[in-house]
């Protein structure tokens, strides 16, 4: 399998198929590892990022029950690949905008992925559709003590895993849920709602992570710690709280649906018309549109496309997928334009393509 294979396909997670996923996109597990006999890589002189880089990966083509990644050496890719990958959330962006020797390996599901030489030595993920975070857990757990019987981690008897930053140091766990929160973002309640999370020292960010925007009314709800807890711990502080926002969108689409009820329809009609008929259009106001009409699906108010469309949708419309789908660089107004028509024909009535993308 190669890079330019996964343009015509959807990761596990997009499917739109796990437990309450008309409102959770996925789960995701993230854990941070180090090397005991390299510096941080902040620390590493190039030809150690390069030695760290070939070692991980030999040790990942050991391992038979991880045969079924493909290998992709992200300091030799364009640019736009790099941001192809970040799209599909297969690499972080500090990953593709970092130097030297570093590379990912790639579940054909795109079920996980294993960054080597991002922030540390090894960062591995795990993302399942919907609220699945023991799933999620049970596989990069897996995944962890598979890698560390070839190699030897950083760790210390007291503080744990060591890890570049302070704020991973003991599990090096991130548990990362992402919401689609439409309603608490039209009912205006959403602000309130994060600054109650804050509290309880969980993190607010947007659809690509750190630092980025919540396009599309997508949120990821994380932990900010990890010393002095343990992986059951962070992953049940994550777990207690998400049936409560799930709960707090579903009221909120309730309350739009009795009192506001063809201001709502007339919104999502409106989206859903923009999105079928548009000549250009930008990747910041497709998010946008989309995201009324994933709540439309949900609310029964759009029957002929289905959520696995949708969902795909919001990432291949992204400026590196269009630009791999169409196989040559585009300018900014060629994008948007690229973009009205892939829209098109994505979302005609009765065109199969939900089905299609259940395979």
């Amino acid at each position: 399998m190669e890079l330019n294979d996964l343009t015509t396909r959807s990761g596990e997670w997009l499917r739109g198929s796990g437990p309450e996923s008309d409102i959770v996109i996925s789960s995701r597990i993230r854990l941070a590892r180090n090397l005991a006999d390299f510096p941080f890589v902040r620390k590493c002189t190039p030809q150690e990022r390069t030695d760290i880089e070939q070692l991980v990966h030999s040790r990942i083509r050991k391992l038979e029950s991880l045969s079924a990644t493909f290998y992709v050496d992200v300091s030799k890719l364009e640019t736009v690949d790099r941001q192809f990958l970040v799209e599909r959330q297969l690499i972080s962006r500090e990953h593709a905008e970092a130097d030297g020797a570093r590379g990912v390996a790639i579940d054909t599901g795109e079920s996980f992925s294993l960054m080597i030489n991002e922030e540390d030595h090894l960062r591995m993920q795990v993302m399942k559709s919907g609220l699945d975070l023991a799933g999620t857990w049970n596989e990069v757990n897996r995944i962890d003590d598979l890698i560390e019987s070839e190699v030897s981690y950083a760790f210390h008897d007291q503080l744990g895993y060591l890890t570049a930053c302070p704020t991973n140091v003991g599990t090096g766990m991130r548990v990362s849920v992402m919401l689609h929160l439409p309603a608490l973002v039209l009912t205006r309640q959403i602000d309130k709602v994060f600054r109650g999370l804050q509290k309880i020292s969980l993190a607010v960010r947007g659809l690509y992570g750190e630092g980025s925007q919540a396009m599309g009314d997508f949120y990821q709800i994380s932990n900010q710690v990890t010393l002095g807890r343990s992986e059951e711990d962070l992953i049940k502080q994550v777990a207690d709280v998400v049936p409560v926002m799930i709960d707090y969108e579903r009221r909120a689409r309730k309350f739009l649906v009795k009192e506001s009820k063809q201001d709502l329809y007339d919104r999502i009609s409106r989206a859903y018309a923009i999105l079928k008929g548009a000549q250009t259009i930008s990747s910041e106001e497709t998010m946008h549109l989309l995201s009324s009409v994933r709540m439309g699906i949900n609310l029964g108010l759009i029957q002929d496309v289905g959520i696995p469309t949708v969902n795909k949708l919001f990432i291949h419309t992204q400026p590196a997928h269009l630009q791999k789908l169409r196989g040559i660089e585009l300018d900014t107004a060629d994008r948007n334009a690229e973009r009205a028509v892939y829209l098109q024909h994505h979302l005609r009535a009765g065109d199969g393509s939900d089905k299609a993308d259940q395979n």
